[in-house]
């Protein structure tokens, strides 16, 4: 590594050449990344819910669709706006009741289909699209429905919702960056005593951050969530590489060393010192991959990726750009304002027995409140209530009490006598309203093959009988989830075959997989940075310890929004420990290499407790308030209450870690820092004593 640390500090200045030019294909990278902005389109395609999307897709034409409720309007205008729709590209088909009318007297018109498109006061528009409710050209044609939208329509459905996420997260994004710079800034100026080295360190992530948005190309599309989070979490990550290599640097400057000396010790260095931290970030993040729901492997990948690229950038192209601007780097200097705490040093190892059993009384109430924490599915849910889609869902359940539409794709080798037997299973379904299908034509006495073709192949197509099932409950609660599992029940007892699918199912679905992938990830994340810090401090007692000091700032965190009576997304209980697991650990690793350099060095339990606390606590302070500052700041400014919540979830869990580190692991050290020297290889390396 030395020799490597040599040429980088010889060769700086090609160096930063070659980084800026990289530059230059990492944006071409980042602006051809396809946004996703659907989750259920990350559900596994073994799901029956999936195939019978498919089968939607490939047959009926109708997997994607949205629905505009019309108000007071005449037919005649009705069905100018269905021929505009309809004129649209990308869209399918845009059907109403008049659609019906044109091909068969109203009163053959079953009544059920009937109240289902018109209840006298409203009618309904079912607009189908030619691709998958989150492809570019579906939102691009919801776009356009929205342009002919007045004050007497209102357009609702899963495509209208994903068109709308779209339209907020490239409002916001911007404003999430700057915000998470501009108070990281803040930050960074209060911990550092070095004026214009915030700005150094920012620049120096840019390049990371550039980097691996740039190479998410290689991956083809990412999802908005790690889209707008992706950057904040590598800024606030990378942040501790920038301050240690700094730290370092000076040190190296006060032994005597010249700049450049004192930079290859301060690379080497620095990369022994954040190569465990940085690979225990590492694999919390990738612990995502294990998810079955495919948007953990797309949030893993992407932000492990940063992790990566942020040592790169740190070792590489930040010791480049600290030795160019050195001069005013040293020029500007200011009182640090993030002071070591002494006191609190003191304070720890004085009282660390009531530490431990207040943190106990502590954990008990919240771990119970993390278990009853209300989590919610439904992306509808974390928009605004003012956008078009949430009023025009709002218009659904209103007037149509039809929030949810469940379609139930049959055989259609099945007998008159089966058919009915299944549309009864379907009917006396509690929140089943209304019921439309191919045989409700065929009750009212009409042969099949005297139907228009354009009725028969909304029902009935490729061996398949589609039944269209309205329901008054919304999608994702737990009288919807119940019904769905009903209807499966009900119908595959009539034909095995059957499939349940639509955006109920769909989120049905989401639940049952985002509960056993909560399990499974936090299973596999602990294990992963159990391991390489036994690895690293040759110990089984260490990962113990610092695992379950984060572990206990986790619980506490997820179990907070219990008390406030907050509903939380479901994607925040499976990746908010994961990513408070990875990112924080790193102060507790910092904390025990100092209580065990301290030991190694002759001192006494207590004092060596004191000083690594002391010694430590302005740096964990700096890049823990540096996380908080990252994150807080979207939380406060975002619209989306998936991305607030999730930030200021991050946040809160940062201010957490922090606390713990500064009082509960302390206390932890001088119960157990005996157990810890015998149950570690080398602990004292033969230089302390065993045990004080």
């Amino acid at each position: 590594m030395r020799k490597i640390a040599e040429q980088i500090v010889k060769k700086r200045i090609l160096i930063l050449v070659l980084a800026t030019v990289l530059l230059v294909p990492s944006l071409i990278g980042y602006i051809n990344t396809r946004i996703n902005y659907d989750i259920l389109s990350y559900l596994p395609d073994q799901l029956d819910s999936i195939e019978g999307q498919d089968i939607l897709d490939q047959e009926f034409h109708s997997a994607s669709m949205a629905i505009v409720t019309v108000e007071n309007m005449e037919k005649k205008q009705v069905d100018r706006i269905a021929d505009k729709i309809r004129a649209i590209d990308g869209v399918r088909d845009a059907m109403w009741l008049g659609d019906f009318l044109q091909t068969m007297p109203s009163e053959m018109i079953p009544e059920d289909l009937r109240g289902m498109l018109d209840n006298g006061d409203c009618q309904l528009m079912m607009v189908t699209f030619e691709e998958g409710n989150g492809s570019d050209r579906t939102l691009k044609a919801v776009d356009e429905i929205k342009s002919l939208m007045n004050s007497q329509m209102f357009l609702g459905g899963l495509a209208a919702v994903i068109n709308d996420t779209k339209m907020l997260i490239e409002q916001e994004l911007p404003l999430y960056v700057a915000v998470a710079v501009g108070l990281s800034l803040v930050v960074l100026f209060l911990g550092l005593r070095y004026s214009v080295a915030p700005f150094i360190f920012l620049l120096g992530i840019l390049y990371a951050v550039l980097y691996n948005f740039g190479t998410n190309i290689f991956l083809g599309e990412v999802s908005y969530i790690t889209s707008a989070l992706a950057a904040i979490l590598q800024l606030a990550v990378s942040m501790d590489f920038s301050i240690f290599l700094l730290e370092r640097y000076d040190e190296e400057l006060h032994k005597g060393l010249k700049s450049q000396e004192a930079m290859t010790e301060a690379v080497v260095n620095t990369f022994t010192a954040i190569s465990a931290s940085s690979l225990t970030t590492i694999a919390g993040f990738l612990a995502m991959c294990i998810m079955d729901l495919k948007l953990g492997t797309d949030m893993g990948v992407v932000m492990a990726k940063g992790v990566v690229l942020g040592v790169f950038s740190a070792v590489v192209i930040l010791p480049a750009l600290i030795l160019v601007f050195d001069k005013p780097i040293h020029k500007h200097k200011h009182k640090v304002l993030i002071p070591k705490l002494q006191g609190v040093a003191n304070f720890t190892t004085t009282h660390y027995k009531g530490i431990l059993i207040a943190a106990v009384a502590l954990l008990i109430p919240f771990a119970a409140a993390q278990k009853k924490t209300d989590v919610y599915y439904n992306l509808l849910d974390s928009l605004p209530q003012d956008l078009t889609s949430t009023a025009g869902t709002q218009k659904l359940r209103d007037e149509f009490d039809m929030p949810t539409t469940n379609f139930i794709l049959v055989s259609d080798q099945l007998s008159s006598t089966q058919m009915d037997a299944v549309l009864e299973a379907i009917e006396t379904t509690d929140g089943i309203n209304s019921v439309a299908t191919l045989d409700r034509f065929l009750g009212a006495g009409i042969p099949e093959d005297m139907l228009p073709e354009s009725i028969r192949s909304v029902f009935d197509a490729g061996g398949w009988k589609m039944i269209m099932a309205n329901s008054s409950y919304t999608s994702a609660t737990h009288e919807q989830n119940a019904q769905i599992t009903e209807l499966e029940n009900r119908v595959k007892a009539i034909d095995p075959t059957a499939l349940v699918t639509g955006e109920g199912a769909l989120n049905r679905d989401l639940v049952l997989i985002a509960d056993h992938d909560i399990q499974m990830v936090n299973i596999v994340s602990i294990l992963a940075v159990f391991l390489i810090i036994a690895i690293s401090f040759k110990s089984i007692s260490v990962p113990i310890v610092l695992v379950a000091a984060i572990e206990m700032a986790i619980t506490i965190n997820m179990g907070i929004p219990y008390f406030q009576g907050e509903t939380i997304p479901f994607i925040a209980s499976i990746v908010i420990g994961t990513i408070q697991l990875g990112a924080t650990i790193d102060y507790a690793i910092l904390t025990m290499t100092r209580y065990q350099e301290e030991r190694r060095r002759g001192k006494e339990r207590k004092a060596a407790v004191q000083t690594a606390v002391y010694a430590c606590s302005s740096s964990i302070l700096t890049s823990g308030l540096s996380f908080f500052a990252a994150t807080v700041g979207v939380s406060l400014v975002s619209k989306i209450d998936l991305i607030r919540s999730l930030c200021g979830m991050l946040a809160r869990g940062a201010l957490i870690s922090m606390a713990v580190i500064l009082f509960v692991l302390p206390a932890l050290l001088m119960v157990f820092g005996g157990v810890i020297e015998k149950t570690s290889f080398q602990f004292l390396n033969k230089k302390g004593e065993k045990s004080r």
